[in-house]
């Protein structure tokens, strides 16, 4: 079984992922390998796993929306009928699957941050969020917000900058009138402090009824 830590593993796949995706969609995948190893060393996390899955992110990418719903069958997956209807969200899903049977050597962390970088989950680990945060912010992201974001880098706490990032996203699936996923509340909602119960007291208002 080879080394998924090798420099010849990632050669390997960087060479098969050129001609998996176009120009424009490898120079991405570079940058976010590149940025995601940089994140790591920011935030103490395993710099190897991170490169390699933010190399190894966008590997179905090069499907349209009829070929990654047929990726997904041809991989047995069951998708219900919401993430059926959003065929441009599964290539991440999709990699992970067919990734982890054909390099078996690859841990369950990196296919889980493939996995993860489109809609993210409820119990992010640090390496998933590094990738879903480097998808946002490689080189070739451009705009006033996503240099700020970038900015916050090493100056936020890793789940700070991830939750930045995470709204960022959603704002830009509402601006562009996307659909949004259904569970997109539920997530934001994991990451927030526990808020303490209300309760009011009688006579809370004191100001009296009616004009003195």
């Amino acid at each position: 079984m080879a080394d998924w830590r090798s420099e010849e593993f990632y050669k390997e796949r960087r060479d098969e992922l050129e001609k998996r995706v176009g120009p424009r969609r490898f120079k991405h995948s570079l940058g976010v390998s590149e940025t995601a190893e940089a994140l790591a060393c920011v935030y103490g996390a395993d710099k190897t796993a991170a490169r390699v899955a933010g190399l190894l992110h966008d590997w179905d990418k090069g499907y349209d929306d009829p070929g990654i719903l047929a990726r997904a069958d041809k991989l047995g997956m069951e998708l219900d009928a919401e993430l059926s209807a959003m065929p441009r969200v599964l290539h991440g899903l999709t990699a992970a699957v067919a990734l982890g049977r054909a390099f078996p050597e690859l841990p369950p962390e990196v296919l889980a941050a493939v996995e993860r970088h489109t809609l993210g989950a409820v119990d992010m680990s640090d390496l998933d969020m590094i990738v879903y945060i480097a998808d946002a912010l490689e080189p070739g992201r451009k705009g006033k917000m996503v240099q700020k974001l970038r900015e916050k880098v090493g100056e936020l706490e890793l789940r700070d900058l991830f939750l930045e990032v995470y709204a960022y996203w959603v704002q830009l699936i509402m601006e562009r009138r996307h659909p949004m996923y259904s569970k997109t509340t539920e997530i934001w909602n994991s990451y927030m402090p526990e808020q303490e119960v209300y309760r009011a007291e009688a006579n809370p208002d004191p100001v009296p009824y009616g004009r003195p």
